[in-house]
């Protein structure tokens, strides 16, 4: 596939990376992105830029899309001048968005009239991950079409084939209500040991090797501390996935109260003026309510 250009539409916080990334691995890419900057950063690293979705189809058999959301991965493949318009019979889809399963089915089902072939493929790790090309990469679709976008998958992270179409971004949406979960687990223990008067810090250090460490708490409680809420993965992007999740839950009989309770949090940090921020953000909630700021102690 090396000698073969990838199409790549979406350049936005996570698309760029990967495409970087598809370059040092040796790939041809075209790209294009509804914001004329992001396509002229990538083709100054070695891209081809097109003026279209539809461009990008017709010189590529191998296209990808990394978008915001449902209406958006719809609009890029079936929009005007989309991708539909100039995909060859025979091409490979892979949306690598994160959307409402029921929408990658639909998507594989229209493309699938057009006899072309379509993976879904949502993405975890977040800004950090899609830079180090190590993101997490959970796909929906044929075996065959799994092992033809494996050495792609290769060079932005290890994908794992999780089922049918769909069932990758079921796995997306389930990767995201753990994140949440734990993300507001870790706020809500830091607050209290902040107002306890014990170092956040230490209690930090004295549990990460234990049961309660994880790779979220790794990540996520030194930005608490630190007062960085630079976005890796925006507040705004994870109630998207939850309100997927909660839909899903929904279609398919399954009660997500836990779910639901984070997406209350976050819609309440969303009305404080934070909806940009990092979804780390989070801890502001218990902040709030126990009228505390978590940070290190002074040495």
């Amino acid at each position: 596939m090396a000698n073969e250009p990838i199409g790549l539409i979406g350049l936005g916080i996570m698309g760029r990376p990967m495409a970087r990334n598809l370059l040092k691995a040796g790939h041809k890419l075209v790209v294009y992105d509804i914001v004329p900057q992001a396509v002229d950063e990538i083709m100054s690293a070695g891209a081809e830029g097109a003026r279209t979705a539809k461009e990008v189809a017709e010189k590529c058999e191998f296209v990808i899309t990394m978008v915001p959301n449902s209406p958006h991965v719809k609009a890029a493949i079936f929009g005007e001048n989309g991708v539909a318009d100039g995909i060859k019979s025979g091409s490979l889809v892979v949306d690598m968005s994160s959307i409402d399963p029921t929408v990658s089915r639909e998507v594989g089902g229209m493309l699938k009239e057009k006899g072309v072939r379509f993976l879904d493929a949502p993405v975890s790790g977040g800004e950090p991950k899609a830079i180090d090309g190590t993101l997490a990469i959970m796909v929906g679709g044929d075996q065959k079409d799994f092992d033809e976008a494996k050495p792609i998958f290769d060079a932005m992270g290890s994908a794992v084939l999780c089922g049918d179409i769909g069932a990758g971004q079921v796995t997306k949406l389930a990767n995201q209500i753990v994140v949440a979960l734990n993300i507001a687990a870790v706020g809500e223990a830091l607050t209290l040991a902040m107002k306890s008067g014990v170092d956040p810090d230490l209690v930090y250090q004295a549990i990460r090797g234990g049961l309660a460490g994880s790779t979220v708490m790794d990540a996520k409680a030194p930005m608490m501390m630190d007062r960085n809420f630079k976005p890796g993965f925006r507040i705004s992007l994870h109630i998207k996935d939850l309100q997927n999740a909660l839909a899903a839950g929904q279609n398919t009989g399954v009660p997500l109260p836990l779910t639901a309770m984070a997406m209350e949090m976050m819609q309440a940090i969303k009305i404080d003026g934070h909806l940009e921020d990092d979804h780390s953000a989070l801890v502001f909630f218990s902040e709030k309510l126990a009228n505390v700021e978590v940070h290190r102690k002074a040495k």
